[in-house]
């Protein structure tokens, strides 16, 4: 269906728009959710909408923030870091004051400088880049995960101390996220004498890996790390498999997506990563897990609970300074800690989290995980 707008019908229409919006903004307070809602990593971006679509739901049926219902709109990103800028400009022109996300971390660095210079709180629920945060003195940029440089050295101290492998490869996707931790992963490793024989990246988005995985067994590698996401993690663990390579792999949360059984079918057995702890294992937060299961979505997940808990913080910061006020807000977080499904929580100087658990998984076939033993 085809419509047609006049000049004076589309001034009208404006017109009444911004009415609306301004009748709106009086009794609601905007909260926005950027990342992947397109592409091939859609599945964390639906996990931190989860997050705070529950957050939200709950806090609005408590009357809400200041009188206000709190509303989300969400903006894909794609992951893709030249959409964080645009992104950013976007949520600054709507007069956004509120963000959860970014969710990856290229697209996260890309659009921290406009949300700082602009006056916008962002917390992201599981960008772990040290660089989103590192050097910035930023005011208004938070997150509620840990940093790659929390998240390297556990992987790299449960590889030396539980695996204990002889010959040792690193491989990454030379994005901020996938390249920083393995570079973590890797300088640790190798101050506990674990050799690195292999330290390489890929191309993400790449269906052939068997260039690759014939450098690993030429190396004789016994053990692979591998920094990026699942879908490329999947085609690894896969093609390894199919030309006989019998090194076990480990990633990061990233790898961390049911979509990765589909990609790498039986293979994905046994392979081991860091995620945050499972809170919704927590029985003080039996009440929010209740809440996520109602409306059929999972608490479980490495970003549900972060981005409940990012959500929180902004709520009970505007609740904390008795407006809707985003510099005086970043200024209470970082002032105050906030009681959240993921614990206790409170930031540094630079909006990182002062404290925050890893654990290490065992990933199955049948799509679930365990805890390593």
């Amino acid at each position: 269906m085809n419509i047609r707008f006049t000049p004076a019908a589309a001034a009208i229409g404006l017109a009444v728009g911004m009415l609306m919006s301004g009748a709106a903004s009086a009794d609601t307070i905007k909260i926005a959710i950027a990342g992947p809602f397109t592409g091939p990593l859609t599945q964390y971006g639906d996990m931190v909408k989860q997050g705070v679509d529950t957050a939200i739901e709950q806090i609005n049926a408590k009357g809400g923030v200041l009188g206000k219902q709190l509303v989300a709109v969400t903006i894909d990103d794609a992951c893709e870091p030249k959409q964080g800028p645009v992104v950013a400009n976007r949520v600054v022109n709507e007069k956004i004051h509120y963000l959860v996300g970014h969710v990856c971390s290229g697209a996260t660095i890309a659009a921290t400088n406009i949300y700082n210079d602009e006056g916008v709180v962002m917390v992201s629920p599981s960008a772990t880049s040290p660089a989103v945060t590192d050097g910035k003195n930023y005011d208004t940029i938070f997150r509620t995960i840990g940093r790659d440089d929390q998240q390297g050295p556990a992987a790299a101290k449960f590889i030396a101390e539980k695996i204990k492998p002889k010959r040792v490869a690193v491989l990454h996707d030379k994005q901020s996220y996938g390249q920083g931790i393995a570079t973590a992963v890797k300088n640790e490793l190798e101050k506990d004498g674990i050799k690195v024989v292999l330290f390489e990246g890929i191309n993400a988005g790449d269906s052939d890996y068997s260039a690759v995985i014939t450098k690993l067994k030429s190396v004789d590698a016994d053990f692979v790390y591998y920094g990026g996401y699942h879908p490329e993690m999947g085609l690894l663990l896969r093609q390894g498999a199919e030309q006989g390579l019998k090194a076990r792999f480990m990633g990061p949360e990233g790898v961390g997506n049911p979509d990765i059984n589909a990609i790498a079918g039986p293979a994905v057995e046994g392979m081991l990563l860091t995620l945050p702890a499972d809170f919704s294992q927590n029985a003080n937060n039996a009440a929010v897990v209740k809440a996520f299961k109602d409306k059929k979505r999972d608490p479980s997940g490495a970003f549900q609970l972060t981005a409940y808990s990012a959500t929180l913080a902004i709520a009970d910061g505007i609740k904390g300074v008795g407006a809707d006020n985003p510099t005086k807000v970043a200024a209470y977080l970082h002032s105050h800690s906030i009681d959240t499904p993921i614990g206790k929580i409170a930031w540094n100087k630079q909006g990182d989290l002062t404290n925050f658990k890893f654990d290490v998984f065992t990933w199955h076939k049948d799509g679930t995980k365990t805890v390593y033993k």
